[in-house]
């Protein structure tokens, strides 16, 4: 199966950084579009997988997920 995600790429300096806000962690970095866009794709795919192994193994559902409140 195939998805797509929208991917958020921003230059910084001499490094293009970029995320995927549909996929909590999913982050990297590269020297050119090309390669933060591959190395993104790679990270999501490796994010996914490992969230289909810990539901096969019962566990993603004993994650709580709460609020915490930091002053900054």
């Amino acid at each position: 199966m195939e998805r797509t995600f929208e991917a958020t790429i921003e230059k910084r300096d001499k490094w293009y950084i970029g995320w995927v806000d549909a996929v909590p962690g999913a982050f990297s970095q590269g020297r050119t579009i090309k390669e933060v866009q591959e190395n993104l794709k790679e990270a999501v795919q490796l994010i996914l997988e490992s969230q289909q192994e810990l539901r096969a193994k019962g566990i993603a559902g004993k994650i709580l997920k709460r609020k915490i409140q930091v002053q900054v």
